[in-house]
């Protein structure tokens, strides 16, 4: 088994030295249906254990910045500031710390959103943070362990979590298309020695 493991890693090796192309599977990007490769990314450098400046990865500091307004449906600096700094505390993943894995998941799933304006942005940033917190207790229940009581409360905050995130996804489609209901009332008048049927009749 282990020389059948060797032969396989020099086989993988092998491939990611020849500069030959495959063109066996059509890139993502251009697959109709599918959303662009390039999302919006972060680089993190870190300040100390509970804070991180983030800069472009490419270098293009301007083309960048507008980008990341764009991601979050703003025209203001300090917003996309201050929802980097709140992705920072809110988006980790569990057990971890500042993650440029995880900042750069809630960036992808806020620009999959495709915020408006501040409002729709803020509901994103939030929607973002509420999956990843469901995921970390879902995390801490696929364990299995502790007592039933510990158990059924992290299942129960779980589920609270999860159905947070379904009202949030709810409250942006009623932002965008509306949630008013209607009801009709007509008056119906009946003057003496008449009748009337109220409902629907069918003849």
């Amino acid at each position: 088994m282990a020389a059948v493991t060797r032969t396989v890693v020099r086989q993988e090796r092998d491939n990611r030295m020849t500069n030959k192309m495959n063109n066996s599977l059509t890139p993502v990007a251009h697959q109709p249906g599918r959303l662009p490769a390039r999302t919006i990314r972060v680089k993190l450098r870190r300040v100390n254990a509970n804070l991180a400046t983030a800069y472009p990865p490419d270098g293009d500091s301007k083309a960048w910045w507008r980008r990341l307004k764009k991601a979050l449906g703003t025209t203001s600096s300090d917003f996309v500031n201050a929802t980097l700094l709140q992705l920072q505390a809110s988006a980790r993943l569990p057990c971890s710390g500042i993650s440029e894995i995880a900042l750069n998941a809630a960036l992808a799933l806020i620009e999959a959103a495709v915020p408006k304006d501040e409002i729709e942005g803020a509901l994103a940033v939030q929607m973002a943070c509420t999956h990843t917190a469901a995921i970390s207790v879902l995390a801490r229940l696929g364990g299995g362990g502790g007592t039933e009581r510990h158990l059924v409360a992290i299942a129960s905050a779980a589920a609270r979590l999860l159905s947070a995130y379904a009202t949030q996804v709810e409250l942006l489609r009623r932002l965008r298309h509306g949630g008013h209901q209607y009801v009709r009332v007509e008056h119906v008048q009946v003057t003496n020695g008449g009748q009337a049927v109220i409902g629907n009749v069918k003849t």
